[in-house]
């Protein structure tokens, strides 16, 4: 994979991304989004640290294998 040059286009170009992908279910789908959005406001504090906690490690090793 050829990198960005500059790391404020490769964060830059991570953001997009991440808002193409976040904005994908409200548009496609949006009783299904407003469904699991009322249900992840029911998660107590700790399901929602881990599934923080869960993204954060998968992230982090996509990034250290994509750039490795």
């Amino acid at each position: 994979m050829s990198g960005v040059g500059d790391p404020w286009d490769a964060l830059l170009l991570a953001f997009g991304l991440m808002l193409v992908l976040e904005g994908l279910l409200p548009f496609l789908s949006p009783p299904q989004w407003r469904a699991l959005f009322a249900q992840a406001a029911k998660l107590t504090d700790g399901q929602l640290r881990f599934l923080g906690l869960t993204a954060l490690i998968v992230g982090c090793a996509i990034l250290l294998f994509a750039f490795d």
